[in-house]
């Protein structure tokens, strides 16, 4: 097999899909057992400290597990049912590695980035603003990180999940 020694345009230098959701399904299961941890000394009455530090660091995964889970979704075609399941693999404590070892196995998460340069056309306005970050992908991840921290924020002005009491 022959292989290309040219430079690679940009977007071809980013993770593959697989690699990328892979990385974000693990850190969020690492920040769910991280906040499980905090919970429990905390209600061991061991100490108050780690809750708002690792639930912050947890909060902020998980808006980026979201975001990545979507951009993958819209690049692989997935069905609605899928992608909410996606989603929804995040809301449960550990359950985004597994769901993510299932899509691989089912051959899901195959293939690269179909709206990259000289790839696919896009479809719609979803796949537009897909295509368009993949063109420029330095500035779709600095929009990317402007929109974690923008909806960390606001979620943090609004207060924590469960009151406290």
């Amino acid at each position: 097999m022959h292989q290309n020694t040219a430079a690679a345009p940009p977007a071809t230098r980013l993770p593959s899909p697989k690699r990328l959701y892979a990385a974000l399904a693990l850190a969020e299961m690492v920040t769910w057992a991280l906040l499980i941890t905090g919970m429990v000394l905390k209600y061991s009455g061991t100490s108050d400290a780690f809750v708002p530090v690792f639930g912050l660091v947890h909060g902020v995964v998980f808006i980026a597990y979201c975001i990545v889970m979507v951009f993958v979704w819209v690049n692989q075609r997935w069905g609605f049912g899928l992608g909410l399941l996606g989603l929804a693999s995040a809301v449960v404590p550990f359950c985004t590695v597994p769901f993510e070892r299932a899509v691989v196995r089912r051959g899901l998460l195959d293939g690269g980035w179909r709206l990259a340069p000289g790839g696919d056309a896009p479809r719609g306005p979803v796949e537009g603003i897909q295509a368009l970050c993949l063109r420029y992908p330095a500035a779709a991840l600095v929009i990317g990180l402007a929109a974690v921290a923008g909806i960390t924020a606001v979620l943090l002005m609004i207060g924590p999940p469960v009151p406290k009491g």
